[in-house]
């Protein structure tokens, strides 16, 4: 009473004879909840056998300590076309530290969304299963924003559980919530269902169900706003687009070529798991034509350095491009036939090129072959690839590759034995057929090294002979004018005396460029072929170079 008789004293009460405002109505999501729906086994027909074991034993431990347990987003909708999922992701009312509780191997990893990594198996035989808690709906004008980035601004996101940049990029996102809003949360309406292998019933908010079986790709709530949230959607709209062949709804394609610029704001390391991902679903020829359609190959926004350089070049070069879109072929091959795809090799044959334009400058410039190569290598992959999460082991994988190529043009008895001993000989001699698929070395180069990796010691020292006449009658050929190779071809090796059987894997500085192959051999000897022969997909993982 008094403090009401203090407010009219000072002119802060109601007027008398008005009323008070209306109590103002609740804001509408800017993301519809959905409306929960379950389908039946005899509805959605998928098939149990296609089903991953430790992915259904993740949900089995998980409801019986109580909670609730699904397959979740992309393993769900490969289920429902028939597909058996490359990878299985858990959905769970668990925290992480209680999932991680029920596992004997299990890791909690992440900053921007914390998510469990369940490990079964050892080596490389191992599979993780990923497990993520169910996610609150945020209204945006609730969440934290900070000026910077995930780097500029670190101190300040540190104690936050949902935090969002000037742009509205979702930087922070550890806010659980209840399914309904998980749902409503995930980019795509074919992404956001949940399958229960126990009981065998989809559950399904907003209709994925039925874009599946249109083959539509959706985006759940206003698209410009979920890809300001997180850009990277756009990168996954090309990727569905070409693995599944689904079109696009017309809403969800509108606001692409407007928000493409927000990736420029995406971490680096990011954009190239993406990449990677792109080249590896077994649609990479089609994902590149899905890059170039929005505008994300070539250009100002350089979002992709590495497929702005080989599929982009500033100089056009048909040799270039057909090596690329046959390594691409390849690539998708291995991945229908089940075969592994090892991103160092792809990465290897994107940048080849690159490498070999820098090699060749630097040799016109006086430096000898190999140190100009190692250099030219260095210098492509700061520029290409950048500093990225793993980058130690990609290089060296790429790096073994390329620095094999010189090698196979001297072929003496120890460097011979030396190279096919190595273990990275099989993703070096790939990548040598399919420089010579391309014309960028002789067929009977390749043929040769074929020959010598499957036969016997007597046919080894065979072909061998068969090279030591021929090395002898060779002399070398100087660049007119002291010009530079031109990327792909070289100046004739210098010849050794067929007789020295000095270890090739000195870098003495007198290899010759790629392309400088020795002179054929006098006469071609029966080719050794395996049963179910063809032209090997390259990815250079295991085994005997395929024909």
């Amino acid at each position: 009473m008094i403090k009401k008789f203090i407010q009219r004293l000072l002119g802060q009460g109601e007027t008398p004879g008005t009323a008070a405002p209306p109590a103002a109505a609740p804001a509408t999501p800017a993301i519809p909840l959905g409306q929960r729906t379950e389908i039946s086994a005899s509805e959605h027909r998928i098939d149990p056998q296609l089903l991953d074991a430790n992915a259904v034993r993740v949900v089995k431990t998980l409801k019986d300590a109580g909670f609730e347990a699904y397959i979740v987003g992309g393993a769900v909708r490969d289920l429902l076309v028939g597909l058996r999922p490359k990878d299985f992701d858990v959905a769970t009312d668990a925290t992480p530290e209680q999932v991680k509780s029920l596992f004997r191997r299990a890791f909690i990893i992440g900053r921007r969304f914390r998510l469990v990594h369940v490990v079964f198996g050892r080596g490389r035989e191992h599979e993780t299963i990923e497990v993520s808690t169910f996610r609150a709906y945020m209204d945006p004008a609730a969440t934290d924003a900070v000026a910077g980035n995930e780097k500029t601004a670190k101190s300040e996101i540190a104690d936050k559980k949902h935090v969002v940049d000037a742009s509205g990029r979702v930087l922070r996102d550890n806010v659980w919530g209840p399914q309904i809003e998980d749902a409503a949360r995930r980019d795509f309406t074919i992404n956001a269902m949940y399958y229960d292998p126990v009981t065998q019933t989809v559950v399904d908010y907003h209709g994925g169900l039925a874009d599946v079986r249109a083959r539509l790709l959706r985006m759940i709530g206003d698209p410009a706003t979920r890809y300001r949230e997180d850009p990277v959607r756009i990168i996954r709209v090309v990727r569905f687009a070409a693995k599944l062949g689904f079109a696009l709804e017309p809403a969800t394609l509108k606001p692409i070529a407007k928000a493409a610029p927000l990736l420029s704001n995406v971490p680096i390391s990011r954009l190239f798991d993406e990449m990677v991902k792109l080249m590896q679903t077994g649609h990479a020829l089609a994902s590149v034509e899905q890059l170039r359609k929005f505008g994300l190959i070539g250009g100002s926004l350089n979002i992709f350095p590495v497929l702005d350089a080989a599929l982009a070049p500033a100089q056009p070069n048909p040799v270039r491009e057909k090596f690329v879109r046959q390594a691409l072929q390849d690539t998708d091959t291995r991945v229908a036939e089940n075969r592994s795809v090892v991103p160092s090799y792809m990465l290897a044959c994107m940048l080849w090129h690159d490498v070999q334009e820098r090699w060749a400058t630097l040799r016109a410039a006086g430096e000898p072959p190999v140190p100009a190569l190692q250099q030219a290598i260095d210098a492509v992959f700061d520029a290409r690839i950048g500093d990225i999460s793993g980058r130690g082991k990609l290089a060296a994988d790429m790096r073994e590759v390329w620095l094999m190529q010189p090698r196979f043009e001297r072929r003496t008895p120890s460097g011979a034995a030396s190279l096919v001993a190595q273990p990275r000989f099989r993703a070096g001699y790939d990548f040598l057929r399919l420089r010579a698929d391309c014309g960028e070395v002789p067929q009977e180069l390749a043929d040769w090294w074929e020959d010598f990796h499957l036969g016997n010691d007597e046919d080894r020292e065979a072909l061998l002979r068969d090279v030591k006449p021929a090395a002898r009658g060779a002399k070398r050929v100087p660049a007119r004018g002291g010009e530079a190779p031109r990327a792909g071809t070289a100046p004739a090796a210098e010849p050794g005396d067929g007789e020295d059987d000095a270890d090739d894997d000195a870098d003495d500085g007198d290899s010759p460029c790629p392309g400088e192959a020795s002179a054929a051999p006098r006469k071609r000897r029966r080719r050794r072929r395996r049963p179910g022969g063809g032209r090997p997909a390259g990815g250079g993982e295991g085994g005997p170079p395929a024909t």
